[in-house]
């Protein structure tokens, strides 16, 4: 079973415009709602990839109550803490011929209510994973991903890890059995600028965050595609599949739920990468996250 936790979970509002500019009234040609948020966008692509997995988080108020039930339809099994106060934020995505992402705040969340998510660990097992995902809130203990991996790791199960910055850094002594940040993220790290297509540097240092604790790494790349060092030192660049841009939200979510599906499946960490780059590729040159089908089309 795969356990993902999502902090700070949100409707996503998907609006379509032909142009973006200062004007009073920008119309928009259609308007949907999805579900939001890295770790349920990962529950969501495992689902469709056929991998049993349960959503945890926060959700509050009204869009609490339209969040699950939007992941209900989705046959997405939920166990999140339902918070007193506040709703479930709501995050304006507008495409267009540039793209404009508006996130809002996120929830207050109690000592008791953070405490009753970690207790939500207690049943995991050693073959469970646990993925971690997005950023820790203001409000919350910055040291939430430790304590929940701390759970986890006593329980044998494998934690996944796709955040940035500080986040990222502390979770490293506790050795992550994956960690997925992009490009941007792994130049931020080390005060770098690196380029995407930059298989030397990206390697580099994605062979220095091993030495730091991570057990394995996955470094998405846009449109160069991702590059994966392991345990052994073995490095694997997978190149993108070529496509038009449509919809750039949710890829690297989609990469690491293929390669977390695809290393399930085959326990073969090549495998693992193709299938997790096939799924980024085909959520890229899709509205919304890809499905099955489409993911299948990409491979």
């Amino acid at each position: 079973m795969v356990y993902t936790v999502t902090l700070n979970p949100a409707i996503d509002y998907m609006l379509k415009a032909d142009g973006i500019g200062a004007q009073d009234i920008c119309r928009a040609q259609s308007g949907e709602y999805f579900y939001g948020g890295k770790g349920i966008n990962v529950s969501v692509v495992l689902s469709r990839l056929g991998v049993k997995n349960t959503a945890l988080g926060f959700v509050a108020g009204f869009t609490g109550d339209e969040l699950v039930r939007l992941l209900d339809t989705e046959g997405i099994n939920t166990d999140f803490i339902r918070l007193e106060k506040g709703n479930t934020r709501i995050n304006v995505k507008i495409l267009s011929d540039k793209e404009l992402f508006i996130n809002a705040p996120g929830l207050e969340v109690s000592e008791e209510e953070t405490n009753a998510l970690i207790k939500k660990l207690d049943v995991l097992k050693s073959d469970d994973f646990l993925v971690l995902s997005g950023s820790i809130p203001q409000n919350m203990p910055q040291d939430i991903y430790e304590k929940l991996m701390a759970v986890a790791l006593k329980k044998g199960a494998k934690c996944v890890v796709d955040t940035s910055g500080n986040t990222l850094k502390n979770v490293m002594k506790l050795k992550p059995f994956l960690i997925k940040p992009n490009h941007h993220e792994l130049g931020e790290l080390f005060g770098q600028e690196i380029a995407p297509g930059d298989d030397k540097r990206i390697e580099e240092y994605a062979l220095s965050l091993r030495k730091m604790g991570a057990e394995n790494v996955l470094v998405s790349r846009g449109e160069y595609g991702a590059t994966l060092v392991l345990q052994n030192g073995k490095v694997y660049h997978m190149p993108a599949v070529k496509g038009k841009l449509v919809n750039s939200t949710g890829c690297g979510d989609s990469m690491l739920a293929g390669f977390i599906a695809g290393y399930i499946r085959t326990g073969d960490f090549e495998k693992a990468l193709r299938l997790g780059s096939a799924a980024g590729s085909a959520t890229a040159f899709s509205y919304h996250l890809a499905t099955k089908e489409e993911i299948e089309k990409v491979i």
